[in-house]
């Protein structure tokens, strides 16, 4: 540790932060998981799997743990998953 005070409390901050983004981004990675395999199995909850799933990437993006780009990126690949079906 450093000994000034204010760098220790941006470290602090920093782990924090890097915590509260991973949890985010497991939990979009989990129910991306969940949609891709309800859709490959041609389930009836494949729709709300996969509506569930934009819902948690679109909050990844506002929080800024996801780029905007990446973002659109995963939903428009989930829909073309769930629209060829």
């Amino acid at each position: 540790m450093s000994p000034s005070k204010s760098s220790n409390k941006v470290a602090r901050m920093a782990e924090r932060k890097r915590l509260r983004n991973r949890l985010v981004r497991s939990s979009a990675k989990t129910h991306i998981a969940k949609a891709k395999s309800s859709t490959d199995a041609g389930e009836e909850s494949a729709n709300q799997k996969t509506m569930l799933a934009i819902s948690r990437i679109d909050k990844a993006v506002t929080k800024g743990i996801i780029h905007s780009n990446k973002g659109a990126r995963i939903k428009s690949r989930l829909m073309k998953k769930l629209n060829k079906k």
